[in-house]
């Protein structure tokens, strides 16, 4: 009774909340605590300030873990029993949710899958949920000794995109080079639940092949929502006829911060966009579980209809909530514990997922026979038939026990309650001690280091007392050369008076130099200024004689261009009349193909005329007729054939005469080969009418006269071959005298070309001989004008710098070069002060360190004062 009334109640979402330690960033940066977890009480306090007034707000879970926690703590207290209820055939999901950066894959896999050390496997410290919940899997499993199955599905919901993360390497290349094609559809099973199609399952054994598929789908991951699926189904050992079947969801969300906060830009914030716009929606579906709204918004995004059965479906689930204690992720950490608190109201209504066997079925069946048997027997009670005291006794029996089993159970449960109560409060009991233990050894740790500081200070006093006088015994050397050095800058001194006096005549010297220097360099100007001018006539003279050669070289120019122009207007004028003559040609034999046409067809409707007129005579005449209607197709088709033929030997003619001939002859050329067409098809029309007449006249008398037709149509049909030789020879003949025509044309207009071309060419080089020769001689004239005032200058340079320019003579008043007195180096390092570590090595010589403490008398510490409180 109370079991089934628990289901019909429903289960709570079971919410578990860690809180990750400080990060060496945020050690260093000494970052505020504003997160303070009391895991004894199940509480989370958060600091915050507020309009300049400290709030601390409180937060109750189900189970609470601070940053010293370690991971086997969180699965042995939270994950275990959830493992247990899945091997008992229920279905569970278990999904970390909060900031990037505050330990969800951390707690979900740890820092490694597996253990490769130890012959039994295994997991290091650091594994997280999903290494240990397989490793239970399979202990559990091999210690019942029971028949099992395994499927796991690996998945990755990432910008609002399936990826199934086990399958194969040939698959997912494709997948990746056309998404669109290959993306995983979402499907109702018809339970409340969702599937997703095409999604690859994987049968394992044990453990280590499911590890082997984590460390393969994890290559492929991105980085988002992933879920990882295990379905266990179990079969109880022989003489149990009951089937377990339990499913695990374990979901690795993405990072609930906001974009701007994330760092993403453009295609990182679009895709960061998408995450976010998938956990607002499990918001949304959260709060809407909570209130009790009637319309819950599961199909707003892929991630919460994967997750519609564990939010208010058949399934229990647990979340896991990771927060920071560093103060500047406090909005993201707030958001966390808000959603976590109110996910805690989610009530979910699990179920066993079990299905009978045959043998089970058949005991029902029994049982139902029983209960048959029971209602015949009241049946007969009713009717004055009494039944047998031995089934009242039984059936009293059977009650008080149920009564009896029933108040047991509620007992057990009460005490199975009252012992984990106590069993958590001896663990918290034990972890207090624990950690005061362990602050204890701190603190001693902490005053045997603060005595050894003291004695080192005091050590460290006494040295830099000896130090001082070291340096006071420095100093008072360093005084005594300071002196000497003055002194002998006083003789200096006067050597230096001396050495003023000579630079005086010196500097009278230098300026009687610079005034001739300067009257040599008034010369030197004025010669410039001439210089300047002539070479300045010279550049105008250059100047003149280059636009003069750039005038002819443009006159050049222009002919060239001016003849250029001829010869493309000419060329396109050429082109104009080429295409012209081929659209007449073409339209001339367009219509002569039409007459041709015409008169096919006129010759098909005589024939089939003919051939209906001579179905009616006997089958001899119609198999003439037949034949010789065979014969004139025949003829008829040569005739095209030879038609077509001319066709294409007179498109090729005019094409070669398009290219080589001019306007004139191209015209007359087409005309004349439009008449000698023009003759060609009137014969061969005549031809084929007198052919058609006769094939007509012959018809009419095979009707009257059946014997004499015969040999009317033979004499028609010689007829007919004799006037087809006629007309092909007479094409042929045409044919040759329009080649031979197109061929004395092709060359005449050859030698008009080449003509033609030589005499442009020979007017063209004329002209350029005679505009070089007018240009060597002008550049003849240029040459020796240039010479003349090249001569002219040199002459001028000559005179002024013999005449004008003139050399300093000495006066006899420059002082004499002296010996100055000057100190040798000896005498100058003698002066200076011996170096620091002599010195030092002096004064330790005669005053030891151990000297100088044994005469001084220890003075005893001053009382100190107690330390003032900083912060």
């Amino acid at each position: 009774m109370s079991s089934r009334h628990e289901k019909e109640k429903g289960v709570n979402v079971q919410v578990l909340l860690r809180c990750r330690p400080f990060s060496e960033d945020e050690l260093r940066n000494n970052a505020p605590q504003v997160v303070t977890c009391n895991e004894y009480q199940r509480e989370v306090s958060v600091s915050q300030s507020i309009a300049g007034k400290h709030i601390d707000r409180v937060f109750t879970f189900d189970k609470v873990f601070g940053p010293n926690a370690q991971q086997k703590d969180l699965y042995e207290q939270a994950v275990v029993p959830i493992v247990n209820e899945v091997l008992e055939g229920f279905n569970c999901t278990i999904f970390a949710y909060g900031q990037t950066g505050t330990g969800k894959t951390y707690t979900m896999e740890g820092e490694c899958k597996r253990s490769k050390s130890g012959p039994a496997g295994e997991l290091p410290s650091e594994a997280g949920v999903i290494p240990r919940a397989v490793k239970q899997i399979f202990d559990t499993l091999e210690g019942q000794n029971a028949e099992y199955s395994v499927k796991v599905t690996f998945l990755e919901l990432y910008n609002e995109e399936i990826t199934d993360l086990l399958a194969p390497e040939e698959l997912s290349k494709v997948a990746l080079e056309d998404k669109q094609k290959k993306q995983l559809p979402l499907m109702e099973d018809g339970k409340g639940g969702v599937l997703v199609r095409g999604l690859e399952e994987e049968i394992v054994t044990s453990a280590s092949e499911i590890f082997t598929l984590l460390e393969r789908g994890s290559a492929k991951r991105r980085t988002a929502e992933t879920l990882l699926n295990k379905t266990i189904k179990e079969a109880t050992p022989e003489g149990e006829e009951l089937i377990k079947c339990g499913k695990l969801n374990l979901v690795d969300l993405a990072g609930s911060e906001n974009i701007s906060r994330s760092g993403a830009r453009e295609g990182r914030a679009r895709e960061a966009g998408e995450i976010n716009k998938s956990l607002l929606t499990l918001g949304r579906v959260i709060n809407a579980l909570v209130e009790h709204l009637g319309h819950i918004p599961y199909r707003d995004s892929k991630l919460t209809r994967l997750l519609r059965d564990s939010l208010g479906g058949r399934t229990k689930t647990c979340i896991i909530a990771t927060v920071s204690p560093a103060v500047h992720c406090l909005e993201e950490t707030l958001s966390t514990l808000d959603y976590a608190h109110r996910a805690k109201n989610i009530k979910n209504k699990p179920e066993v997922n079990q299905k009978m066997m045959k043998s089970t079925l058949i005991k029902d069946l029994y049982g139902e026979i029983e209960r048959l048997k029971a209602e015949v027997y009241a049946a007969r009670r009713r009717m004055g038939l009494h039944p047998k005291e031995r089934y009242y006794q039984e059936e009293s029996e059977r009650k008080a026990m149920a009564d009896q089993i029933e108040q047991m159970g509620m007992t057990i449960e009460t005490h199975q309650k009252q012992i984990e109560e106590l069993q958590a409060k001896y663990n918290d009991q034990v972890q207090l001690c624990s950690d005061l233990s362990n602050k204890l050894d701190v603190t001693q740790k902490n005053l045997n280091l603060t005595s050894k500081l003291l004695a080192n200070t005091e050590d460290d006093l006494k040295r830099c007392q000896y130090s001082l006088k070291e340096r006071d015994f420095i100093i008072s050397e360093q005084k005594r050369a300071e002196n000497a050095l003055a002194l002998q800058a006083c003789v200096l001194r006067a050597d230096l008076e001396k050495s003023q006096k000579d630079n005086a005549s010196l500097f009278l010297k230098i300026a009687r130099e610079d005034k001739l220097n300067a009257d040599n360099r008034s010369i030197v100007n004025s010669f410039q200024a001439d210089l300047s001018q002539q070479l300045g006539t010279l550049c105008d003279s250059l100047a003149s004689s280059v636009s003069r050669q750039s005038e002819h070289l443009q006159s050049v120019e222009n002919l060239c261009n001016a003849f250029l122009q001829v010869h493309d207007k000419a060329s396109v004028e050429l082109k104009k009349k080429v295409r012209s003559s081929r659209a007449l040609y073409i339209s001339h034999f367009e219509a002569v193909q039409n007459v041709v046409r015409l008169h096919k067809a006129g010759a098909n409707a005589a024939l089939e005329d003919l051939s209906a007129l001579a179905s009616s005579h006997s089958k001899s005449i119609e198999d003439f007729l037949a034949a010789e209607a065979i014969e004139a197709k025949s003829v008829l088709d040569d005739l095209q054939e030879t038609l077509s033929s001319h066709q294409g030997e007179m498109a090729h003619l005019v094409r070669e005469l398009r290219q080589e001939q001019s306007r004139s002859e191209a015209e007359k050329l087409i005309a004349d080969m439009t008449s000698l067409v023009s003759d060609c098809m009137r014969r061969q029309q005549e031809m084929v009418d007198a052919r058609l007449v006769d094939l007509k006249d012959s018809a009419v008398g095979n009707k009257m006269f059946l014997d004499g037709h015969v040999s009317v149509m033979g004499g028609i049909t010689t007829d007919l071959k004799r006037k087809w030789q006629d007309c092909f020879l007479q094409s042929e003949s045409n044919f040759k005298d329009n080649a031979d025509f197109s061929a004395a044309k092709h060359c005449r207009m050859e030698l008009l070309l080449q003509k033609w071309l030589v005499r442009t060419r020979e007017s063209v080089i004329s002209e350029i001989l005679t505009t070089s020769r007018t240009h060597s001689e002008t550049l003849e004239n240029l040459r020796r004008e240039h010479s003349h005032q090249s001569a002219c200058v040199e002459q001028h340079a000559i005179n002024t710098f013999r005449e004008k320019y003139m050399d300093y003579e000495p006066t006899g008043t420059t002082p004499i070069r002296c010996e100055a007195d000057i100190p040798s180096k000896t005498t100058i390092e003698s002066l200076r002060a011996m170096p620091m570590e002599t010195l030092q090595e002096e004064f330790r010589e005669n005053h030891s360190y151990e000297s100088s403490q044994a005469k001084e008398p220890k003075q005893p510490l001053a009382p100190r004062a107690p330390l003032s409180q900083i912060n």
